[in-house]
């Protein structure tokens, strides 16, 4: 057994709470727990990997003493079926997608997207059963910038179609010969995340002036970068000769680039799409690509296979100027390292502490309307007397926190409460015996 503090949480999670116990030796200051020490919490739990994973991730998961499950080539009811039988406590995934019905299947605690977005995870349906869903942020900011700039360099020089040329025979330097250069020319941001901040850098080696437009980009951060902040997306459009999307898939970036957008675009201009297919209203694209002669580079599209390979039919990749690649923006081997690396630390953290980094489906706000301090003795039983007074009320509780004084004599109890509580009730609380004071802080 582990040596344990008697140190708890409960976590608000979309309407459910989550009870956790820390091991010694946790800190604010990070994790810092002994190899044996996470092996022997790690021994039991089970990893299902449904998607490619570098390998060292699954060495070191192993290595920490988890029992993982790698199956790449899980999909749809088979990634459903693979859930109910090997019952794993968390699921990794990178494209794979995960309905409600594989999340409901089996006792997952965990789900890991293995990249920075998470829209094809079903959020709500993990939340609604108190399952942690967890992403890796800016892990792979550097290898999508990268591809950005490559989209935008073919462009420029027709790279593709000279390289078509030329495996058929063809050797036209007269008409590929006329690029216009991307020095001088401005480009435009929408979403100004870690992405787009590190468009920024290699628009500055290439000599491009910057526009970018982002709902977090102050006037203050934009002269700190050297860059021009626009008020809106439209002024973007307006002011870029080539115009590069790194926003995340929400509900209000879902098809957010429309027909408005790209009348704004200069004929001509280039469009590069690296985030998500589905902020792009696909058809309002395509008429832009035909009508305005856009030139357009795109890793991602409005239906992508499910997983790393199949059937794909958007009929854009068909339209002059159109060059694609298969949403392959994290895919360097620089990138998945570091992916792998973050998601055997969500993994571990979560097996040695309870605490996921990174989780994405935490409320922001609950109900609460005040916080119950209650300074306590460290006896058993005391904090089960005061859970079953404040039961015996009427009152839910929202989040708590039972902090441990040095000796371990002593604690704070930190309770959030749904509804005040009455002089009678706060009475009661301080009459338990073990309990030294009891006060409300309203929120």
């Amino acid at each position: 057994m582990l040596g344990l503090e008697t140190v708890f949480k409960l976590v608000f999670v979309d309407g459910h709470t989550h009870s956790v116990t820390l091991p010694q030796g946790l800190g604010s200051g990070g994790l810092r727990v002994p190899r044996e020490t996470a092996s022997a919490v790690a021994l039991g739990m089970r990893v299902l990997i449904a998607d490619s994973f570098e390998s060292s991730g699954v060495e070191a998961l192993r290595g920490a003493g988890f029992d993982v499950v790698h199956e790449p080539a899980l999909g749809g009811d088979t990634l459903v079926a693979a859930v109910a039988e090997k019952a794993p406590d968390v699921l990794v995934v990178r494209s794979t997608k995960v309905p409600a019905e594989a999340i409901e299947a089996g006792p997952l605690k965990l789900i890991v997207r293995a990249g920075a977005g998470y829209n094809t995870i079903d959020v709500a349906a993990a939340s609604k059963r108190g399952i942690y869903v967890s992403n890796c942020p800016g892990k792979n900011s550097i290898a999508v910038a990268e591809l950005a700039f490559g989209h935008l360099c073919a462009l420029d020089r027709r790279l593709a179609d000279n390289d078509a040329a030329l495996k058929a025979g063809q050797w036209r330097k007269g008409e590929f010969g006329k690029a216009r250069g991307l020095h001088g020319r401005t480009l435009g941001l929408i979403g100004l995340g870690k992405i787009g901040t590190e468009m920024v850098s290699r628009a500055r080696a290439f000599g491009m002036p910057v526009v970018a437009w982002s709902r977090s980009l102050t006037t203050e951060r934009a002269e700190e970068l050297g860059i021009t902040r626009a008020d809106s997306m439209l002024e973007v459009a307006r002011a870029s000769d080539a115009v590069s999307v790194h926003v995340a898939l929400t509900p209000d970036t879902r098809g957010s680039l429309g027909e408005e957008f790209f009348e704004a675009m200069r004929p001509g201009a280039f469009f590069i799409n690296t985030s998500r297919g589905e902020v792009v209203d696909n058809e309002a694209l395509k008429a832009a690509i035909v009508a305005k002669g856009l030139k357009v580079g795109l890793d991602v599209f409005a239906t992508e296979p499910a997983g790393s390979s199949g059937e794909f039919a958007d009929d854009i990749v068909n339209l002059p100027g159109v060059h694609g690649t298969a949403h392959i923006g994290a895919s360097t081997e620089q990138a998945q390292q570091a992916i792998a690396d973050e998601t055997v630390r969500i993994i571990t953290t979560f097996a040695t502490s309870g605490s996921v980094p990174n989780v994405v489906n935490l409320a922001r706000k609950t109900p609460a309307v005040c916080t119950l301090v209650i300074r306590h003795l460290d006896r058993p039983g005391v904090l089960a007397r005061i859970l079953d007074a404040i039961s015996e009320a009427g009152i839910n509780v929202q989040e708590m926190a039972n902090i441990v004084f040095d000796g371990a004599e002593a604690a704070v109890a930190q309770i959030n409460l749904q509804t005040r509580p009455s002089d009678a009730l706060l009475g009661a609380v301080r009459a338990i015996d073990a309990v030294l004071d009891a006060e409300i802080i309203d929120l």
